[in-house]
């Protein structure tokens, strides 16, 4: 259940964040509010996994670190913002250190 809390959280997250691009710079109505229910959203489901005995850490990395890639990519298929390899090879040594935080961690 936590792990699914968590996945809402990214996901309430990325809206937020694709939102605030959409929102130029708060001047428009709909994405702006989008942006303020999706930040949260996210902090209040992030809250609750920390509850249940997931280490910060742990939570706090999947969160981050998925959402920087799932922004990104969303940023290059649908906004324009393009993803050099170098930017790949960042995204995929961010999830990489998520995972080590992960299977590293005492359960």
């Amino acid at each position: 259940m936590p792990y699914l809390l968590l996945a809402a959280a990214i996901a309430l997250e990325v809206m937020a964040t694709i939102n605030l691009r959409l929102s130029d710079g708060f001047t428009r109505l709909v994405p702006s509010i989008l942006v303020v229910i999706g930040y949260l959203g996210t902090f209040t489901l992030l809250s609750q996994v920390l509850k249940t005995g997931v280490p910060v850490g742990v939570a706090y990395g999947i969160w981050a670190a998925a959402g920087v890639a799932l922004v990104a990519i969303i940023g290059a298929v649908f906004l324009g913002d393009g993803l050099t390899p170098v930017q790949i090879g960042g995204i995929t040594l961010v999830i990489a250190g998520v995972l080590a935080l992960e299977l590293g961690a005492a359960h």
